[in-house]
């Protein structure tokens, strides 16, 4: 009986297992035959030009899949390829105060992305992304306030590239 019962429940436990393989935690669906992929640098093209912010978003980009897949990161040749580059960096006033002065200012940055999987290319896409970052007036956009800044674009912008190439969403 008790053997009957073990053998029971090993099968048990396989076809949970099994069931299981197809999906992930992280909500990503890559192709078994996709290993690689490749991050090309994002030329910085916008009106205003701010040094390093072009290396520090690929860094980024690179990153983020490398810590949410197990796909290695190549430089040539990837299966899945990502490039675009960055078309603003844009500061606009966001919020007045009674003597029409403004009272918060906002740091609008976007991406356009180039999605290509070599391996599937429906999958393949154009998109322009982008968010942005607000500030008091008060503070200039240099220091600890554009590094706080950058981050929290860069975290969204990432994330949401990350969601319509791999996520699917």
């Amino acid at each position: 009986m008790k053997k009957i019962q073990s053998i029971i429940i090993i099968a048990f436990t396989a076809l949970i297992l099994q069931g299981c393989g197809a999906y992930s935690l992280t909500g990503i669906s890559v192709a078994e035959n996709v290993k690689t992929f490749q991050v090309n640098n994002f030329q910085n093209q916008a009106a205003i030009i701010e040094p390093g912010i072009d290396r520090t978003f690929t860094n980024d980009l690179q990153d983020l899949i490398l810590n949410q897949t197990n796909l290695d990161l190549v430089t040539s040749g990837g299966d899945i390829i990502y490039e675009g580059e960055i078309v603003q960096y844009y500061i606009s006033p966001n919020t007045a105060t009674s003597s029409n002065t403004a009272a918060q200012n906002r740091l609008t940055v976007a991406v356009n992305v180039r999605f290509y999987d070599t391996k599937d290319s429906k999958n393949d896409f154009e998109q322009r992304f982008s968010f942005f970052f607000d500030y008091p007036a008060s503070s200039q956009l240099v220091g600890t306030v554009r590094d706080q800044a950058l981050e929290t674009i860069y975290d969204r912008l990432t994330q949401d590239i990350f969601n319509a190439s791999l996520a699917k969403w």
